[in-house]
């Protein structure tokens, strides 16, 4: 690959525009929802459904759930989408408010991480 090209890839890569949300996994058997902030939606997924796999992931609840039922288990989605303009922006307090309102809308929900 040319420099050039390779510029105008990591150029593309700064500028992109990750979906920024909640993200939730709930257990279909036991109704518990476990809510995580993520500045990309996708890769978060990914990143926490490989530690599942491993059974590396930190929240013992969760990979004790994920252990018994598997995949098939639980239901992933994105509970709240941030709407966001400029994606060089940290938007941390922005998705913990966001997590905090789907916390407060459902009992059975906790953290992902700590």
């Amino acid at each position: 690959m040319d420099s050039k090209r390779r510029k105008e890839l990591l150029e593309a890569y700064k500028h992109r525009h990750p979906e920024m949300g909640v993200i939730s996994y709930r257990c279909k058997e036991t109704g518990e929802v476990f809510l995580g902030i993520s500045k990309d939606t996708k890769s978060d997924f990914n990143s926490t459904n490989m530690k599942l796999a491993l059974n590396i992931h930190p929240n013992k609840r969760l990979q004790e759930l994920w252990n018994k039922y598997g995949e098939e288990g639980f239901e992933l989605s994105v509970a709240k989408v941030l709407k966001y303009e400029d994606p060089q922006e940290d938007h941390t307090q922005e998705l913990e408010k966001l997590r905090e309102q789907c916390l407060a809308a459902d009992p059975k929900a906790s953290k992902i991480w700590r």
